[in-house]
């Protein structure tokens, strides 16, 4: 039987994680069994970059955790090897990068189970929503293109300006009228 310390340390792991579970908007569990220490490295990075919090955890506690958080559609996920990944502020971004990573390593690295916004998904939704990118993204691309006309138009204008002689003379270049 473990000590009394052994217990209250894992009782602490268990509520920091269901506190995880509880405050990400979207997680991805991962079987990182074949990577190597230079390649988890660079995961660890660029998942850094981008705010997703990504560890290895212990498939017993997260099991009592994500029980804890209503998640317990994952449970059958949790055996070998497992790592979490979460995001607190975009739920696509862990699924959007996880999968770019895993499709770079084959079966190396794959993805066991998916929850955005306190839903497990199936494996279509996210076949679905694996290839959308992360919400920042998303924004840059819609103001990309309602930026374009304007930009495209701006530099029509600057063309017609050149073919008619020059930009008309400002108000300080103009000759004082007397």
């Amino acid at each position: 039987m473990p000590s009394k310390a052994v217990l209250t340390e894992k009782q602490a792991i268990v509520e920091a994680l269901a506190q995880r579970l509880k405050e990400a908007e979207g997680g991805v569990l991962v079987d990182y069994k074949g990577i190597n220490v230079a390649q988890d490295t660079e995961l660890r990075r660029d998942l850094r970059t981008k705010d997703v919090e990504y560890t290895v955890v212990k498939n017993t506690l997260t099991r009592l955790a994500l029980d804890k958080v209503g998640l317990s559609g994952l449970d059958d996920h949790l055996n070998g090897t497992t790592s979490l990944a979460t995001s607190a502020s975009d739920p696509l971004v862990p699924l959007h990068e996880l999968t770019v990573f895993s499709d770079k390593m084959g079966q190396l690295f794959t993805l066991k189970g998916v929850f955005i916004n306190g839903k497990v998904l199936s494996d279509a939704e996210v076949a679905e929503l694996a290839p959308i990118p992360s919400r920042d993204a998303l924004y840059s691309k819609v103001l990309g293109t309602m930026l374009a006309p304007i930009t495209s138009l701006a530099v029509v204008l600057g063309q017609v300006l050149e073919q008619k002689g020059g930009a008309p003379a400002s108000a300080e270049e103009a000759p004082a009228a007397e």
